[in-house]
């Protein structure tokens, strides 16, 4: 139910209660979201699930699925080099690749404009786009295909520059980008 806070009448929630209720993640990513300059409605319940619904799951569940996906490829002996290549990236031709790596191209101006602008909402925004992209890419692509090697490690190295963004976003905020949940 929803608590109207005011310090006139005495009647407010503290920081480290919201903290201790949800986490450190979930409180600086709910928190962090938002424009400084405008109201929050802070939902613990949502803050407190584990479902997609819930903003910094959704992101940290794009990270950890990445990370799944590299351990089944590691599991299965397909190794990928250090280094993207062009070599390694021409079989990156769908639409959805495309619009991958057109967003993750944006991040440093992204930042750029976040830390120009005083506006961290900007990556929070911009991480919670990204991690959607890569979940409707996840469903509608299939990423260890046992009849095509070179899509296979286009695809994983796809996979791994956004697993870099994400954890790079996520650090900005100061939340953790697990790899496992």
């Amino acid at each position: 139910k929803p608590v109207s806070m005011s310090t006139r009448a005495g009647t407010f929630e503290t920081l480290a209660d919201v903290v201790k209720e949800v986490g450190a993640d979930a409180a600086r990513f709910m928190f962090l979201s938002r424009k400084s300059d405008t109201s929050l409605d802070f939902d613990l319940e949502l803050a407190k699930q584990r479902s997609l619904d819930n903003p910094v799951y959704y992101v940290q569940y794009a990270h950890a699925r990445i990370c799944a996906v590299l351990r089944r490829a590691e599991e299965r002996g397909i190794t990928l080099p250090a280094a993207a290549t062009d070599e390694l990236l021409t079989a990156l031709d769908t639409p959805e690749d495309m619009a991958l790596l057109r967003k993750m191209a944006g991040f440093e101006d992204m930042v750029a404009t976040a830390a120009q602008a005083l506006a961290v909402h900007h990556v929070s925004h911009y991480l919670m786009d990204l991690a959607g992209m890569l979940h409707s890419y996840y469903a509608k692509h299939q990423v260890l295909l046992a009849d095509d090697t070179a899509r296979t490690l286009s695809r994983l190295a796809l996979l791994r520059a956004v697993s870099q963004v994400l954890r790079n976003g996520l650090d900005l905020l100061g939340v953790s980008a697990p790899e496992a949940m």
